[in-house]
């Protein structure tokens, strides 16, 4: 079925960089969502009505404030879409992850006041009817809130989408508060205990725990997350093939919403390469990044010295003594300044973000392991922190 609605509704469907084919895929979402919460809070709002369950009525109005979720995503998609201009050079792309954090900060709102509901409910508990019709309006929209998980997820793994993911989990968790409203109609026929309240109470949790879910999912791009190791080692592996390219690092991916990525680093290459040769192969392997992983790159060359035995062993025993102080330390830029009473040893030292707190601590130590290295060697050190 999913299969099919795409292919329907979303022209170029495997174009998934593209604004225009992302926004289709947008509107699908948004306008299934639209259709098939509307008929959910009908059916469940009849049933609600006969029975007098006010766990049955949350649970309608919840899928109503689905429906509202649904419009918010069309909205934020047709707007992420938008080009950019001068005054949003990068484009309007982190519109989307804003629209998702617009749909969880509604889940809250309306988890709080159901369980505002329901709370009343247990105090002042009321006689309750059932029926079966109710029970297998229930049953359905299970059926059919768990076809629309299934949809969101495989919409939202298919474009990268933070925002279908955090629908297609509040469906998810609508299967799960429906499934105990109905175990709490069940209970009530069955051994005549009015438990509708607590019902209620349980299934405003659910919701309230989807939209903290929610939240925190399309939240952290937009205080931006480190990015996924994997295209990480792609990118090292990508750049890293070519033969003049001897390493790579102060690696940086910018997101600016989805399918808005910028890649910057430097790639070291030896210093006796020629220049325009070097510059042609660095063009080069930007064009590749760009191809490859559909975003803007930015290389700076680094030329290196590769041929100084006594600077080689050296930056090996700095190496070695980084090391044992952390092994997640990393060094590059290094480079020797040779004089007549005393050598400068040159570098950056990369450390965990949460290092740059004592920042000065180990600027200070690594001076004083470098001169115990040797009494002419000084550290000229730039501490700094890695972004992936």
């Amino acid at each position: 079925m999913t299969e099919l609605l795409v292919k329907w509704f979303v022209k170029d469907k495997e174009n998934i960089h593209d604004g225009k084919v992302r926004q289709s895929y947008g509107r699908l979402s948004g306008f299934v969502g639209i259709f098939c919460n509307v008929i959910l809070f009908l059916l469940k709002l009849f049933a609600g009505l006969v029975t007098g369950a006010v766990s049955i009525m949350a649970d309608a109005f919840n899928n109503l404030s689905d429906a509202a979720s649904s419009v918010v995503t069309l909205i934020g998609f047709h707007m992420a879409g938008k080009p950019a201009d001068p005054d949003h050079p990068f484009g309007h792309g982190r519109i989307e992850y804003l629209s998702g954090l617009l749909i969880a900060a509604a889940i809250l709102v309306t988890g709080l006041e159901l369980m505002k509901t329901s709370v009343d409910k247990i105090l002042h508990p009321t006689e309750l009817t059932f029926s079966m019709v109710s029970i297998g309006i229930l049953v359905a929209s299970i059926l059919l809130k768990f076809w629309m998980a299934g949809f969101n997820f495989s919409l939202g793994k298919r474009i990268q989408s933070e925002a279908m993911r955090a629908t297609a989990t509040d469906s998810l968790c609508d299967c799960i508060s429906t499934s105990a409203v109905i175990i709490g109609v069940v209970v009530s026929m069955i051994c005549g205990k009015n438990i509708d309240g607590w019902v209620g109470a349980l299934v405003a949790l659910f919701v309230c725990f989807a939209g903290f879910t929610a939240a925190r999912d399309t939240i952290q791009p937009l205080l931006g997350q480190a990015p996924d190791p994997e295209l990480v080692a792609q990118i090292r592996e990508s750049v890293m093939k070519k033969d003049m390219i001897l390493g790579v690092h102060d690696l940086i991916v910018h997101d600016y919403g989805p399918g808005r990525r910028m890649i910057s680093l430097h790639a070291e290459v030896s210093y006796k390469e020629d220049i325009l040769e070097a510059h042609d192969l660095i063009d080069n392997i930007e064009r590749e990044l760009m191809d490859e992983f559909q975003c803007s790159a930015t290389i700076h060359m680094d030329p290196i010295i590769t041929d100084d035995t006594e600077m080689n062993q050296i930056k090996q025993q700095l190496e070695e003594m980084i090391k044992a102080e952390n092994e997640e330390w990393k060094i590059h830029d290094f480079r020797m300044v040779r004089g007549n009473t005393h050598t400068n040893l040159i570098f950056d030292l990369v450390v965990e973000p949460q290092d740059l707190i004592r920042k000065d601590e180990i600027e200070r130590a690594i001076k004083e392991k470098v001169h115990e290295m040797d009494n002419r060697f000084y550290a000229v050190v730039t501490v700094e922190q890695g972004f992936i």
